[in-house]
């Protein structure tokens, strides 16, 4: 859109980013940041500021600039333990600290997590942690305009808001099911409840496997938007057995469909891992204590949970990371339910 289409008595941040053809975090981060911006970006948006007349308000700033103790922390789920573990970092982090975690449950939906940044703005808050990496435009122009630190915890990805913790997603989908492939299992499925955006990676991950393997099928993958749960998970697999009963080994998006996998097995008397393999996610206590216990695909929560207040409280010192983006990495935990025993196939 042109300069000369935008004509307001109060030019606002979202006006300039409009003018300079940027989203509004990147106009605030020239803005406030520059060092963040490409050098196109900032003279876009420095262009835009003078034909608009643009000037921040004062009084924000002078709000803004007035920070609270709060860590806010945003996640998606209060009964997944996988963000337990990242909320208890989070908590035995700030511990000792002027500071206090303040949280908020979006339950997967985008709207609800734009309308409690909206609230958490107005606490002022020292700093910010937001689980993934799939914020709305909306959401992140929020973030940007609270004008403290943010770190997108999780997951990594290639454009962080300002700092990011977490592992590759869809690098531990592709591990998991090179795993499967190395044990000797062909006919390997997805089974894959929820399905938000961490799911999809690992998905992501697992057909680009099968796919450069030459064993991609869609009969072998089956999904539900249904939370995950042990019930689910049988269900999952009842449903694989019948559209694909010469399947060999199942990936699940998480240890919760991994263990309702196993029980649809035992309740069938299809022996894992010898007739069926079966890998998880997240690697949960459960899974180390199940019989058979349970491969699965270790994330460090608690670390991240742990190090992104430590980015947080580093930066309000003026000690940024020199890497924005910081990758803990996963790890394979082998169990029994993926050690095939050659040629003892039942």
């Amino acid at each position: 859109m042109s300069i000369k289409g935008i004509k307001k008595q109060f030019v606002t941040l979202s006006d300039v980013a409009e003018a300079a053809g940027v989203s509004v975090v990147t106009a605030s981060r020239a803005l406030r940041t520059p060092e963040m911006v490409s050098l196109a970006a900032r003279d876009r948006v420095d262009a835009a500021v003078r034909a608009l007349g643009y000037v921040p308000n004062p009084a924000a700033q002078a709000l803004a600039s007035a920070r609270s103790r709060i860590i806010g922390v945003v996640i998606p789920s209060v009964t997944n333990q996988v963000f337990a573990d990242l909320l208890r970092g989070v908590m035995d982090a700030v511990e000792g600290t002027p500071h206090a975690p303040q949280f908020v449950n979006t339950r997967f939906h985008g709207v609800r997590e734009e309308d409690l940044l909206r609230v958490m703005a107005t606490q002022r808050p020292a700093g910010m942690i937001v689980t993934g990496i799939d914020q709305t435009e909306a959401s992140r122009a929020i973030l940007s305009d609270m004008g403290c630190p943010v770190v997108q915890v999780m997951e990594t990805g290639p454009d962080p808001m300002d700092m990011m913790i977490g592992c590759d997603q869809v690098a531990g989908g592709r591990a998991a099911v090179r795993h499967l492939l190395e044990r000797g299992y062909r006919r390997v499925a997805f089974l894959g409840a929820r399905m938000d955006p961490r799911a999809q990676r690992r998905f992501a991950g697992y057909r680009a496997v099968m796919e450069a393997e030459g064993l991609d099928d869609p009969a072998l993958v089956v999904t539900t938007a249904e939370p995950s749960s042990y019930s689910v998970g049988g269900r999952l697999m009842a449903d694989l057995l019948s559209a694909a009963p010469d399947a060999e080994a199942v990936f699940c998006n998480n240890d919760d469909v991994a263990l309702g996998a196993l029980f649809e097995c035992q309740r069938r008397g299809i022996r894992v891992p010898s007739r069926m393999g079966i890998v998880g996610f997240n690697d949960l206590d459960i899974s180390a204590c199940s019989v058979p216990t349970i491969t699965s695909i270790r994330t460090h929560r608690y670390d991240m949970g742990h190090r992104a207040v430590e980015m947080i409280l580093a930066a309000l010192d003026g000690d940024r990371p020199e890497a924005p983006v910081i990758d803990l990495g996963f790890t394979l935990m082998d169990r029994q339910s993926s050690r095939r025993l050659e040629g003892k196939k039942t």
